[in-house]
């Protein structure tokens, strides 16, 4: 499918919507807030959605729906997320959460069973299994035991998205004794609800939620439930390599999320800063507050780099995403919970309505822990990270070949997605290493270029990334072999936060160079090296390197971008696209 038919269906849904901040508008942000003041989401918003064919958007071509790039899906998500996360979440993504492990592991029968419920527009849930240090979102479950003609399923799940709305269910059950089985102490059941008896089935109560109040987080309760065997998903014991080989799928579309709500707050917060007060100025005279809007759409920028990387990955770098994924998804929530607390204390008191020019902002800071599930996500996925550091610390950093340049292209096509070669453990780190063929290339960068100056800026901001990267190769090096213990420290959960960073910077100056090459590239801002140079030196003042002085021409470029993107009603991300 060419760019163009991609562009036109994000296009579409854009449309589909209208103006945000038009209060005649039935699907605006007014409505939007008034339907989660009642816990509901705005009449005529989810229509909207099936009249698009949202659901198509989860499933694969080959079955008869329109996914067949998961960067493309991440952009689809973002006109939702950018309105009203409930919405995004419940009436859609969260499908495709549940679909996840039918797409990696199901039979022809089980994928196409799905494929059939969302593209006849119906939903799916999924109950996950119980995690040990989670929160109340996870710490229940479902149990599954051998019996004649199957598996008896019994148990109560509280905080499900979509329970008693989805006639497809994707179940977690513990099937093994932990101590027995190990790993392999849980497997994954795919039930169709109209099959199951009525009488051992029923609702839990609603789920309340501080953020995402419109969302329908219910809940489950079976009872010796007898499921036939040709439900499990895999094999018996699969559940938790499942549901890791999941999040590889999942975690990649985090960033894109998130940023759309970010992209709104911001949006929100442009808005009050430049209103002219009676005696002519405005908030954006004040210093400060320039630089907290710079900041803010300079982290989105960082976030949509992930989100490119993690998702493009996918399908160009199968073998090595899996880092790649949990950084964005790591990273990205942390990025935009720093950058909301910065833009709420220059709304003030204003950040505190709940309705009127300034209400979105409130809902979105309301929305974004949960969008970004949680902080057992959060772990989860620094944990993820943690095993494979000292494997590129030894085998990968400063010896890996720089990544493919179609990874950092916005438009570039892609290869089929192909779930069976993800790896969970990646054999190499080839997006560190186009940190250090970036190092490289603009020290070998003719001075003679236009913007030398900015150039000269950004080699040494790179010089200190890579710098970083050998700080970190050492500390990893030192890691005695197989010591899951010593990874599991505070001091090596910070030096993966800071491996995050690294990479992010890594993402920027990928996208960047690849604007000054990629075919159809006429974006004269994203060839600008001043958005990277103020992203480096934003990134590197988090991390505590040795900074050069701040480059104060590079950031009044950002940020007359960002007034401009405001004035002709384009996004804050890479893409720049037409707002309603």
């Amino acid at each position: 499918m060419t760019t163009a038919l991609y562009e036109d269906r994000i296009a579409a849904l854009e449309k589909a919507f209208g103006p945000l901040d038009d209060p005649a508008n039935p699907l605006g942000g007014d409505a939007l807030i008034a339907a989660e003041a009642e816990a509901g989401v705005a009449p005529g918003a989810e229509e909207a959605l099936s009249a698009f064919g949202l659901n198509a958007e989860f499933v694969p071509a080959e079955l008869g729906g329109r996914l067949s790039r998961m960067d493309v899906l991440g952009r689809i998500l973002r006109p939702v997320f950018r309105r009203d996360a409930s919405l995004g979440f419940g009436f859609g993504l969260n499908c495709f959460f549940a679909a996840a492990p039918v797409w990696a592991a199901g039979t022809p029968e089980q994928r196409a069973f799905v494929a059939r419920l969302l593209l006849g527009g119906d939903r799916i849930a999924v109950a996950r299994h119980e995690v040990a240090h989670g929160n109340s979102f996870v710490r229940d479950e479902f149990t599954a035991r051998p019996a004649p003609g199957g598996l008896v399923l019994s148990g109560r799940k509280t905080g499900i998205a979509n329970a008693s709305r989805a006639r497809g269910l994707v179940v977690f059950a513990r099937t093994e004794d932990a101590e027995r089985a190990g790993g392999r102490s849980h497997s994954v059941l795919l039930l169709d609800r109209a099959e199951l008896p009525r009488d051992r089935v029923r609702d839990v109560e609603r789920f309340a939620t501080p953020g995402m109040r419109s969302a329908q987080f219910g809940g489950l309760s079976i009872a010796d439930c007898l499921v036939r065997p040709g439900a499990v998903l895999g094999k018996v014991g699969d559940g938790y390599e499942m549901s890791l080989r999941s999040s590889l799928q999942i975690r990649g579309l985090i960033p894109s999320i998130v940023l759309a709500g970010v992209d709104t707050a911001l949006r929100t917060v442009v808005r009050f800063a430049t209103r002219r007060r009676d005696d002519g100025r405005s908030s954006l005279d004040v210093q400060h507050v320039r630089d907290v809007l710079t900041g803010a759409f300079l982290d989105l920028l960082v976030m949509d780099c992930l989100a490119l990387v993690a998702t493009r990955a996918l399908h160009l770098l199968p073998r090595q995403m899996s880092a790649y994924a949990a950084s964005a998804a790591y990273l990205a929530p942390k990025l935009a919970a720093e950058s909301m607390d910065e833009m709420a204390a220059v709304l003030g008191e204003e950040s505190f309505l709940v309705s009127g020019p300034y209400g979105m902002f409130l809902k979105q800071l309301r929305d974004l822990p949960v969008t970004s599930l949680g902080h057992a996500g959060s772990a989860g996925r620094q944990v993820s990270i943690l095993p494979q550091l000292p494997h590129f610390a030894r085998h990968a950093w400063f010896r890996d070949r720089p990544a493919p340049a179609g990874l950092f292209r916005l438009s570039e096509d892609l290869p089929p997605l192909d779930l069976q070669r993800l790896a969970l453990l990646g054999d190499g780190d080839p997006l560190a290493a186009t940190l250090v063929a970036s190092a490289e290339g603009l020290q070998s960068a003719d001075g003679r270029t236009p913007g030398h100056g900015d150039r000269a800026l950004l080699r040494t901001l790179t010089d200190a990334f890579t710098h970083e990267l050998r700080e970190l190769r050492q500390a990893f090096r030192s890691v005695p072999r197989d010591d899951r213990a010593a990874l599991s420290s505070p001091h090596h959960f910070g030096l993966a936060d800071r491996y995050t960073m690294v990479l992010a910077a890594a993402a920027c100056l990928g996208v960047w160079r690849e604007q000054l090459g990629e075919p159809g590239a006429t974006d004269p801002f994203l060839a600008d090296p001043a958005w990277p140079v103020a992203v480096l030196f934003r990134l590197g003042r988090r991390l505590g390197l040795p900074l050069p002085h701040r480059p104060v021409s590079c950031e009044q470029r950002v940020l007359a971008e960002l007034l401009d993107r405001s004035h002709r009603r384009r996004s804050y991300d890479l893409y720049g696209s037409p707002l309603a």
